[in-house]
């Protein structure tokens, strides 16, 4: 094929005017996760892709990195991210509803989760409140990859708690060998009739030309669940609740409110519709590549109704109008490489998208309250060629977003967010160390021009790694210090959320959030064996955090932003092992432990909603034909709440799954079985909003087919 010289980029590079860099291709083959699927096959690589740095080999100096990709990403798909990925050591999920649940990493939520498209934030407004969906089309995307710890301020620093990359085909990377390529899944779940499925095509239209399209569609019902619907402490108040009702001569309205505190089976209002659509075309040569997609992502989903007997007379309803969530966003994405050459510099990555977001919240058949989100993000990196163990890349990144919440419950204001962020990472190699140093400069602007406000803010963030191998043993320490400006949300909301059923207030004097973390690991990685172990610790001065305060405001309780002094800690322990061989099957066992602990300073109680210790085992029997897996996760209760939060209790699911290839491991077509929440289990999770009205599926029995051709 020719080379594209590197002028044939230049005029893209140049208008896009953009910054830090196209993540990538970095290959790693990591014992870090027994949930990530290494199986090959057409169009998933064996090897894990590491979310950052295309030129690190393998940055596990920092932190490590999970993954989850082919089969097993089939059988766990959902409608949303965060319940897919929280079997993974240190992640939960927000589980706000069955449609919007965003990723939960060590404790951390919300602005502190980087969570990314092909190495770009969302552009949506899944960080802003707990019930907005994350845009992310989980039935046709690749891989999606959790990287944690000190280097994800690659990111920015406000992803101290870590970052998500989900990874897509629209702008294709590669020419098939097909002249057609096929991917599709489709799948039935039975505890919310969920009927999905998806399908992407590429089609090479020339020797360096790639087309792609992909869509998908979801309707599911109200989701089923084990036992009660409401927490046991919801259902008492509920009932004293009655009590006063029936005293006041409500008949009628007692028997309203004991039969909302019986329910179970269905969680009210909780059904999720989803359809997403896409395209893309890639120029792809020995020169570079150059790419350009296009994609629609809308949803529809209800948000499940918490009874507010405190706030509501005894005379009174306690039913509440139903609150839905309408959301569509149009997205254009652009990716391009050029091949520098043997100089200094090996190759420019870019990575910019643009996303038109809204968000219409109804209540009933009537609007309640609009959000317009309109934000760009660009990133642009030089990567510098290996030269006696020494490599690196350093880039800059533009973000801006406009947005406005129109209505009655607009409980934040209109509202600019520009932010500029330049970044290097070092590393080098020699014999059995590792060394690795980052550096990055956020400078954040922050206006609320209708209150005639606006923040500055600047932050340095730095990390400084170091690892020894012996052996299959590998050993490591990771300090960093890193800088988070408040978000929009944070400083200027001030008003009723209806779907949150909080009044929302923030604070226009919060200073940045500064951290200093630490990390010490160890990871073994032998033929039959593997085992990873982190302990860090987090010391946040000024830290950021969202509480109840006990006030009723417009008949709802009030939720206020503080910030303090805190300290996080906590472990994260995994391993596998290979038991025995039959012939072409293979018998192991792997397992998940993790613990976080978050405490606001100078006796300021616990942090809210964070993630009791939890336990996760399984055994697996493996061959060419057959996958058969069981596995059983403990929850421990959480009791460590903070004021006016309530407990949680703890829970154990028991899941099952039979995987099928009826052509062999080697043609890729894959039917599979799973059994989910085997014994009917009333599960809460102590990270969301709504765990005392919104529990965890029931008994879930699932059908999967994905294929490639």
């Amino acid at each position: 094929m020719k080379t594209v010289p590197v002028r044939a980029f230049s005029a893209s590079i140049t208008a896009l005017s953009l910054a830090l860099a196209a993540p990538a291709y970095a290959q790693q083959s990591s014992p870090d996760s027994s949930t990530t699927d290494t199986k090959t096959d057409d169009f998933h690589s064996a090897d894990e892709i590491v979310v950052t740095a295309p030129y690190v080999e393998r940055l596990d100096l920092l932190s490590g990195t999970s993954a989850v990709t082919g089969d097993i990403l089939a059988e766990k798909t959902r409608a949303q991210l965060g319940d897919i990925l929280a079997s993974l050591p240190g992640v939960s999920a927000t589980s706000f509803s069955p449609g919007a649940s965003r990723p939960v990493l060590r404790g951390y939520q919300g602005n502190r989760v980087a969570v990314l498209t092909d190495g770009i934030g969302n552009i949506d407004a899944s960080n802003t409140s707990a019930d907005h969906a994350v845009t992310i089309d989980t039935l046709t995307v690749e891989r999606i990859e959790v990287l944690r710890g000190p280097a994800v301020l690659l990111f920015g620093g406000q992803a101290v708690g870590g970052a998500v990359n989900a990874l897509d085909k629209r702008i294709p990377r590669a020419i098939p060998d097909e002249p057609v390529h096929v991917d599709a899944l489709v799948a039935y779940g039975s505890a919310a009739r969920d009927y999905s499925g998806g399908a992407s095509v590429d089609v090479p239209v020339s020797d360096r030309i790639v087309v792609h399209v992909d869509g998908s569609y979801r309707n599911t019902d109200d989701t089923r669940t084990g036992g009660f619907v409401l927490a046991p402490s919801l259902r008492s108040e509920l009932f004293d609740f009655a009590t006063r009702q029936a005293g006041a001569g409500n008949a009628a309205g007692a028997a309203e409110t004991r039969g909302i505190a019986n329910e179970r089976g269905r969680i009210p209002n909780s059904a999720v519709k989803t359809w997403t659509a896409a395209g893309g075309a890639a120029f792809i040569d020995d020169g570079g590549n150059l790419g350009v997609s296009y994609s629609i992502y809308d949803t529809h989903y209800g948000v499940p109704d918490r009874p507010a007997t405190a706030f509501t007379a005894p005379s009174g309803s306690i039913v509440a109008t139903p609150v839905t969530i309408g959301m569509r966003q149009y997205r254009a994405d652009f990716r391009g490489e050029v091949n520098l050459g043997d100089g200094l510099f090996d190759k420019l990555r870019l990575r910019a998208g643009y996303a038109d977001y809204t968000h219409t919240e109804f209540e009933g058949s009537e609007i309640g309250t609009v959000f317009i989100s309109q934000g760009i993000e660009g990133r642009a990196e030089l990567i510098q060629n290996d030269r006696n163990g020494w490599r690196g890349a350093s880039g800059v990144q533009y973000q801006t977003r406009d947005f406005e919440a129109i209505g009655a419950e607009a409980f934040v204001p209109p509202n600019k967010t520009r932010q500029y962020g330049l970044f290097s990472l070092q590393e080098y190699t020699t014999g059995n160390l590792d060394a690795e140093v980052a550096v990055r400069f956020d400078s954040v602007e922050l206006r609320a021009d209708t209150l005639g406000l606006a923040r500055s803010f600047q932050n340095v963030s730095a990390a400084l790694g170091v690892g020894y191998h012996i052996g299959d043993l590998k050993i490591g320490a990771n300090v960093s210090r890193t800088g988070r400006a408040p978000a929009v949300e944070e400083l200027f909301s001030n008003g009723p959320h209806i779907a949150t059923q909080a009044y929302e207030l923030g604070d226009p004097n919060l200073k940045s959030e500064r951290a200093w973390n630490g990390e010490l690991y160890a990871r073994y990685d032998a033929p039959g064996a593997a085992l990873s172990a982190t302990l860090y610790t987090n010391r946040f001065d000024s830290f950021i955090y969202e509480a109840e305060t006990g006030a009723v405001e417009d008949n709802l309780p009030v939720f206020a932003y503080f910030q303090k002094d805190a300290v996080v800690w906590g472990v994260e322990l995994q391993g596998s092992k290979r038991l025995a061989s039959f012939g072409d099957m293979n018998l192991s066992v792997d397992g998940v432990a993790d613990y976080t602990r978050s405490k606001i300073s100078s006796g300021g109680g616990n942090v809210p909603r964070i993630p009791p210790l939890r336990l996760l085992g399984g055994a697996e029997l493996s061959g060419g034909q057959i996958d058969l897996r069981g596995e059983v996760e403990w929850s421990d209760a959480q009791t460590k709440t903070a004021a006016f939060e309530t407990p949680t209790a703890g829970f154990t699911l028991v899941n099952a799954s039979a995987t099928w290839r009826p052509f062999g491991r080697d043609h890729n077509v894959a039917i599979i079985a799973s059994a989910n929440n085997i014994f009917d289990v009333t599960a809460r999770r102590s990270a969301s909003f709504t765990k005392d009205f919104v529990p965890l599926s029931g008994r879930d029995f699932r059908v999967t087919a994905r294929v490639s051709f």
